[in-house]
Formats: structure tokens, C-alpha cells, sequence
């Protein structure tokens, strides 16, 4: 957000943008050329002068400037550094290129990436959505520049199964995408050829295009899938033109894909990468990790399978308690630690998951963040009689959603699904029994107590005194 002190990693960045090697006052006094990339293989392409002083906030008048964006929706938007490594949202304040100079810095820092592909990643400073930015105020914005590069990123994070979505979900949006690039009223053969033309991939998610199974499964089955998936995205882009389809007109189309993406919980959180341990298999019970996305946004807090395109945990931000530890010993971890109701054998437990991440600290100081301002945002929404806030558990077909926000009632249960988007507490290896932080032993049924003390204020957990490392679990 323009003006504000509100940022992705906190102020981990702070230090690092006042010191490190920079060029000369003099060359960086020169004219040059920067381009700021754009979801949609686009850039805007600006000659700047004192560049190496240009702070986010003045880019941010240059770059809006010439993307004719209204200074009404200026806070949809916001500077990233990005690369393969590392994603970071920029402050108001932050330096671009002062941060690029130190970037290997932060990769050291925040990734575990080898010495190799350290020296080998270059950032680039990109203009893309704000995590901060409330959905509901998308849904506002009629300026069709604004819903584009809204619509550019959504897209494609659809598309790289960043958003893991259900097959109503991708059909939809894919008859969407074709719409909007292509236009409406296609039909018969001209339709079939310009999807084939652009190929499937460009309008559903790879994985899906791809399919699962070995290479022989893949080519057996690779002709009946794709006539499936031509099908399906014929289907459903007949429905956008019909009289009882959707409006034709783009904005509404636009406004039409968006919303779909908001029926998707962590639809513009930002992303962490980490591992979560397997469950253990064989006799000899050894454990290996598994790649995660940890995704966070003013809504809470989903884990979602790499591998798989799944989530793996969903949680509300009063479901949950939070903290982070830092390596005690050469070879250990950083670790984000999620903590929740949960279920054993008949018996209420707190459940604990284990991230491991280097990210773990700006994960945990994110969270915060988001929990002070969430309370802000329901606060004024409950002044209004609406809410802010996509109920994760209504979605979920057999979800338990009896649960009482308070501590006096337990809180929702968490079910396998069929849906991707829903939670798979079974599928994950936590730590489910405590006793003070000295031995295991499971919890008994009525319990107030948690591990950690960073919660949001309206909950009433008392913290359990640990004696020890919680990296004994």
C-alpha cells in the first residue's frame, strides 16, 4: 500500500537497504532505462534519472502514470522483487535497486538455495497485486486496465497450480480466459480450432493438461483426455453468450473471473516456500519431507501440496496460534509452527505442525501482521453488518461447522475432502500429545492451554510454560 508502513517480510528488509555496494552517485544520477515487469509477458518500460535513490512510492506516481491506472485503486497494487528464489513485496520507502545490489544477501538469508543458483539469480521488479488489498474492493473497480492486470495474475496463477481449484472452478475460468482473449459468439470448428491453436494449456492448469501417471499412461490416455478437456471448455464457454449464461461485455467477464477466484480461500495471498515431514511408513518408522506452499492472506493461513495441487491445511486466523524458532544447533532448522484443535482416537488434542523453512521468520512476523489488520477490517465490517472474511468451512461439503469462535465451544473440524481446496488433517505428520514441553503424553479431552502465546487478541488461550525446546516433538 502506497504511503503506509505495511510490507511482506516486516522490516527484515530494513537493514540490508542501507548498506552493501552501490555504483557511484554520479553514474546513478545518469539517465536509465528500467523496465517493471507485468503479469501477461508485458513490461513498462521507464528512463528514470537517480534511480539508485528512487524509493517504491515515487516509482509507484511513474508506473501508474503510464499505465493510465486512477489514483482511486492505486492501493491494488504494489512493487515485488521476484525471482525463482525469493518473492518479497516492497515497502513505500524500500529502494529497488539499493535491494537488487543486496539481493544475493537476502537469498543467502531467506532461501536454502546452493551457492551456484545463488550466484546465478537475477531479481526483476514487478507490479502485481497488493496482498493486502481487500477482495471485496476488486469487485468495485469498472477501469478496464486495472481489472486486466488483476485478471493477468490470477490467470496465471491458475494456470501454475498455484491456486489449486476444483474442476467446476478451472472449467469455468479456462471459457473465461477463451472469452476475453478471443472474444465471444465462437462456434462449431472455428471454435475447436482456435482452442487447439492456442493449445489447452493456455486457458486450464499444466498439471491438469498433463494429467498424472507414468509416461505410459500419459501417452495411452493423452488423445481421450484432451477431447475431454476440449469438451469440457467448449461446454462451458457456450454457457458466457447464452441469454442465460453471463453478460458478454468484458468488464463483466472480468469481474465474472475474479469473483470465481475469490470462491478460493487464498486467492491473493502471498506465498512461502517450506517442507512438512511425511508420515512415517516402514518398520524402521523413518520420516522424509515433502515440498509445501504456504500461502497467507487476510482470510489466514493454507498449506498446500507442491506435488499434488491440494491443500493440506486451511485455517482461519481464530483457528490457530503461531511462532517461529530459530536453529539451536549447526543443521537444524528454522520452523514455523502452526497450532490447532484437532482429534485422536476419540480425544481433543492440540495438533502441532512443523514448516521447515528459512522463510520462517518472515511467515511469523507476516501472520501478525495480517491478524492486526484483519481485526481492523471485521471490526469495520461488523460495524456495517457485513463480513470480510470467506468462510472456508461453509465450503466444504461435511465439514463440521457447528464451532464456536469463542474458546468456551471447540472449533470446527477439520475433514478429509474430495475437494482440492479443502483441508487433509489426516494426511499430515503432526505432533499431537504434550505435557509441558518435557515429555509426550497425550492431552486430555477439556484443555485451554497452548503452546504459544502469539495469538489474535480476541482468543483467550493461556500459554503452557515449556521448559524445554519444542523441537523435542
Amino acid at each position: 500500500m502506497e504511503g503506509d508502513d505495511s510490507t511482506f517480510p516486516q522490516d527484515s528488509l530494513d537493514g540490508l537497504s542501507q548498506r552493501g555496494s552501490v555504483a557511484s552517485s554520479a553514474t546513478l544520477s545518469r539517465a536509465q532505462d528500467v523496465l517493471i515487469y507485468l503479469f501477461g509477458e508485458s513490461a513498462v518500460h521507464l528512463t528514470l534519472e537517480g534511480l539508485g535513490s528512487a524509493n517504491v512510492q515515487e516509482l509507484g506516481r511513474t508506473v501508474r502514470e503510464a499505465l493510465h491506472i486512477p489514483e482511486t485503486t492505486q492501493d491494488a497494487f504494489a512493487f515485488w522483487l521476484t525471482s525463482p528464489l525469493l518473492e518479497l513485496q516492497l515497502k513505500s520507502r524500500h529502494q529497488p535497486y539499493k535491494l537488487c545490489r543486496q539481493w544475493q544477501d537476502l537469498l543467502y538469508r531467506f532461501t536454502g538455495a546452493s551457492q551456484e543458483d545463488i550466484s546465478q539469480d537475477e531479481p526483476c521488479l514487478q507490479y502485481r497485486r497488493n496482498v493486502f488489498y481487500q477482495k471485496s474492493k476488486e469487485l468495485q473497480i469498472r477501469d478496464d486496465a486495472v481489472l486486466r492486470l488483476l485478471y493477468e495474475e490470477a490467470k496465471n496463477n491458475i494456470l501454475i497450480g498455484r491456486y489449486p481449484c476444483d474442476r467446476e472452478h478451472w472449467a469455468s475460468l479456462g471459457a473465461l480466459s477463451l472469452a476475453l482473449e478471443e472474444g465471444v459468439g465462437l462456434e462449431g470448428q472455428q471454435l475447436t480450432s482456435v482452442i487447439r491453436e492456442r493449445k489447452l494449456a493456455s486457458f486450464l492448469p499444466e498439471h491438469v493438461v498433463m494429467g498424472s501417471g507414468g509416461l505410459f499412461s500419459t501417452l495411452k490416455g493423452k488423445s481421450s483426455r484432451q477431447a475431454g478437456l476440449e469438451q469440457s471448455l467448449v461446454e462451458e464457454y457456450k454457457k458466457i453468450g447464452t441469454p442465460a449464461g453471463s453478460s458478454a461485455e468484458p468488464v463483466d467477464l472480468l469481474h465474472q473471473y475474479l469473483r470465481t477466484c475469490h470462491s478460493l480461500p487464498y486467492y491473493g495471498c502471498g506465498f512461502f516456500d517450506g517442507e512438512i515431514e511425511k508420515q512415517t511408513q516402514g518398520l524402521l518408522h523413518r520420516s522424509k519431507r515433502k515440498a509445501v506452499n504456504v500461502g497467507i492472506c487476510l482470510d489466514g493461513v493454507y498449506v498446500m501440496d507442491v506435488k499434488e495441487k491440494h491443500v493440506l491445511l486451511g485455517l482461519h486466523f481464530n483457528e490457530l496460534s503461531w511462532d517461529h524458532s530459530y536453529p539451536e544447533e549447526e543443521g537444524d532448522s528454522h520452523i514455523l509452527w502452526l497450532e490447532f484443535d484437532g482429534e485422536e482416537d476419540g480425544t481433543a488434542v492440540n495438533k502441532l505442525l512443523k514448516i521447515y523453512s528459512k522463510q520462517a521468520e518472515l511467515m511469523s512476523g507476516f501472520i501478525e501482521f495480517c491478524v492486526e489488520l484483519s481485526s481492523v477490517t471485521e471490526g469495520a465490517a461488523a460495524a456495517q453488518g457485513g463480513s470480510s472474511r470467506t468462510d472456508l468451512s461453509g465450503q466444504c461439503a461435511g465439514q463440521d461447522v457447528h464451532s464456536n469462535n469463542s474458546r468456551g465451544g471447540r472449533r470446527g473440524k477439520l475433514r478429509r475432502q474430495s475437494s482440492v481446496v479443502c483441508s487433509r488433517v489426516h494426511s499430515l505428520n503432526t505432533i499431537c500429545y504434550v505435557d509441558n514441553g518435557k515429555e509426550i503424553k497425550r492431552l486430555k479431552p477439556k484443555r485451554a492451554a497452548s503452546f504459544f502465546t502469539r495469538q489474535p487478541s480476541a482468543l483467550s488461550y493461556s500459554a503452557v510454560q515449556v521448559a524445554e525446546s519444542l523441537e523435542q516433538g
